[in-house]
């Protein structure tokens, strides 16, 4: 039986690149809405950093995390840009370019 966080790598495996899922939108995707705090919680400890793309997850506005739990706060900007993410001028990305609806 799959646990909440295997439900959440699920979905997270399957953001293409160039492309960013919300929190709350993985939490739906992974079967409960009301997991966007576990979905926080369980990249934060993601077992397989480079295989499992947490940095395709962003907040509700498009926000970055504060601090990207691997390899400090611009990497997770850093990996977005490198697959063509675009940003708006106050550094949250373009969700309306960007955003992966789970199809």
């Amino acid at each position: 039986m799959k646990t909440s966080y295997d439900l959440i790598y699920d979905v997270v495996m399957r953001i293409p690149r160039g492309k960013v899922a919300t929190y709350g939108l993985v939490a739906n995707l992974a079967g409960n809405r009301r997991w966007a705090r576990v979905v926080g919680y369980a990249l934060h400890v993601n077992p397989k950093p480079g295989v499992i793309p947490c940095h395709r997850v962003v907040n509700r506005f498009g926000g970055l995390a504060r601090a990207f739990a691997f390899g400090g706060v611009n990497m997770q900007r850093t990996l977005l840009e490198e697959e063509g993410v675009a940003f708006r001028p106050d550094g949250t990305v373009d969700l309306e370019k960007h955003l992966w609806t789970g199809d």
